[in-house]
């Protein structure tokens, strides 16, 4: 059941929000009598007092930003070309302090307790021995490196760079939908849409009391930094990446100038007796701590897939040797396995022995006889996900599926039950987005960025992805999404609204 919202302009303008309907999910701005909440109330009545000609003014000064900057992303398979704008909403998602508060307890909580457990399964595997998980899924995840098994790393911080995404339920909880673990992309943007929504709302954003995200960078090199080899007092850092024609290619050039190290190519390094070098204008320098944005099968040819050219040949060698750090660890894979995921709760409750601040969304083992019936019976309102996939790609959402996409996954869950989980359809908080000259909701969800290094580090806020499309649930870019800046209010805030011009 959905309703519109009843409002007025105080200056005679064409109400923003009378096409906004509330229906069964959260609604991020109106509580369910159709009130905006406190957080809220300031960007509301902003909102009555600006025209829609100033809104698509400062709509099209984003753009205009987004372009001159070159913020891009890549879409593969499309025949009308692959560079896009990423496409960015006006209007900022919000946050109280305590909401923000238990969320990052519970990711501090999570990050902590998935890096115990990669520990542990490269080494003692205690909890595989104990029958807490079966070592049969884990052994059996194709993210699972057998070469890592007994290879130490820094700290024993297997993930120092997490984006865990979340999603709010109709009862306002916040609940993990999947952990990002290898290479997890989408900061950059994070701090872009920061930049520009100071730019097109400068008052409104003073007035807010909004807590600042920009030291991430900073906070990322001091993460880096931590893992290097010992005795290393100024290590030198790289961002390796696979190049220009890589989706997140923006990503890799800015973190790399933001954070004041090289970026780097497979081919701008070598390995000599077990040591990493960068190719310079004036000779070889040593590099001691390696950002990769690469995946493990390209790390090393000589270790992993013979046909990368995107590695460098020795790199693995060099790094069970310790003599070099990569942050991400081979081998993390394994632990944002969707079946792994499953298992989270009692991992937490494993190592910790703590319940989990942030619980997951249900999820059915496809390889579970029981599980398997079960899902089979309900594929309609089900969402099927390959197990080792990301992007959103390779997805089954039931209620908007056809009967003949049903019934090809059928087969594919038959045939190799281990590679998908599925779970019930969620129904994904909505949040503002200003849409043709009006509001309306939209389905977000947001990626907080989570830095281990000396210890746990969160920029308040993170990445809020929104399904542009009116009813999608899917909010990847590569599949019509967006995104937006994410507010975290300081405590005590207490937010203004602005006026027409401001």
């Amino acid at each position: 059941m959905t309703r519109a919202l009843e409002q007025a302009s105080p200056l005679g303008y064409v109400p923003p929000f009378d096409t906004y309907t509330l229906g069964e999910a959260y609604d991020e701005m109106f509580d369910g009598s159709g009130k905006p909440r406190e957080s809220y109330r300031a960007l509301f009545e902003s909102l009555l007092q600006l025209p829609p000609e100033e809104m698509r003014h400062r709509q099209d000064a984003a753009n205009l930003y987004f372009l001159h900057q070159g913020i891009t992303f890549t879409v593969y398979g499309q025949e009308e070309g692959t560079e896009r704008i990423f496409p960015f909403d006006l209007l900022p998602r919000i946050l109280t302090h305590d909401e923000w508060a238990h969320v990052e307890r519970g990711l501090a909580q999570r990050i902590t307790a998935l890096n115990l457990f990669l520990k542990d399964i490269y080494h003692a595997g205690r909890i595989l021995a104990d029958g807490v998980i079966p070592r049969e899924l884990v052994l059996s995840s194709r993210h699972f490196r057998r070469e890592m098994r007994g290879v130490s790393v820094p700290r024993d911080i297997y993930v120092s760079v997490a984006g865990i995404d979340l999603i709010r339920r109709p009862d306002g909880q916040f609940v993990v939908l999947e952990d990002n673990l290898r290479v997890p992309s989408g900061v950059s943007y994070m701090l872009v849409n920061r930049q520009v929504t100071m730019r097109v709302f400068p008052r409104l954003f003073r007035n807010y009391g909004v807590q600042p995200i920009e030291s991430y960078c900073q906070s990322l090199v001091a993460t880096l930094r931590s893992l290097a080899p010992p005795n290393v007092a100024e290590p030198v850092i790289v961002l390796l990446t696979p190049g220009v024609y890589n989706s997140a290619y923006f990503e890799h050039a800015y973190l790399a100038r933001q954070m004041g190290v090289e970026l780097v190519e497979g081919r701008d390094l070598l390995v000599h007796d077990n040591t990493v070098y960068m190719r310079t204008t004036s000779g070889l320098r040593r590099v001691d701590v390696i950002y990769r944005r690469i995946d493990d099968d390209f790390v090393d040819p000589l270790a992993f897939r013979a046909d990368s050219i995107l590695g460098v040949a020795g790199l693995f060698n060099a790094y069970r040797a310790g003599s070099v750090a990569l942050g991400n660890a081979v081998g993390t894979g394994v632990a944002d396995d969707k079946a792994v995921y499953a298992y989270v709760p009692v991992i937490i409750k494993y190592y910790l022995g703590e319940e989990p601040i942030l619980p997951n969304v249900d999820t059915f083992l496809l390889a579970d006889e029981r599980h398997r019936s079960h899902v089979l019976g309900r594929l309609e309102e089900m969402v099927v996900k390959p197990v080792g996939e990301s992007g959103g790609y390779g997805m089954l959402i039931g209620p908007h599926s056809t009967a003949r996409e049903r019934e090809e996954f059928r087969q594919r869950i038959l045939a190799r039950p281990r590679n998908y989980i599925a779970q019930p359809t969620v129904a994904l908080s909505s949040a503002p987005c200003f849409l043709d000259g009006r509001v309306e909701p939209r389905h977000v969800d947001l990626r907080p960025y989570v830095l281990f290094g000396e210890d746990v580090k969160i920029v308040p806020g993170g990445l809020t992805r929104v399904a542009l499309r009116r009813g999608s649930l899917v909010v990847n870019s590569s599949q019509g999404g967006g995104s937006k800046d994410t507010w975290v209010l300081q405590a005590g805030a207490q937010p203004q609204p602005i006026g027409s011009g401001n």
